[in-house]
């Protein structure tokens, strides 16, 4: 597994809205900084950009609101 390193992109699972307007969706992010597999990100969304610090990697069969995880791989 690689480790995560500045410039690197990954995706970041939002935690969606309490009043259900956004849904938890994962999105395009950009590592600032990388402590082993917690990380800071600059992550994309469609309304705009926000920073986060302290993110958890997380790889597994469903997405954990608040955490990272390395793109999926597409065929084709």
């Amino acid at each position: 597994m690689p480790v995560p390193s500045v410039g690197r992109v990954v995706h970041y699972v939002s935690y969606g809205t309490k009043g259900g307007e956004y849904e938890s969706a994962c999105r395009a992010a950009i590592v600032t900084e990388a402590h082993e597999y917690v990380v800071g990100l600059a992550v994309l969304n469609p309304e705009g950009m926000f920073f986060n610090r302290l993110v958890q990697y997380r790889e597994g069969f469903e997405d954990i609101r608040g955490t990272w995880h390395w793109p999926e791989r597409v065929d084709g």
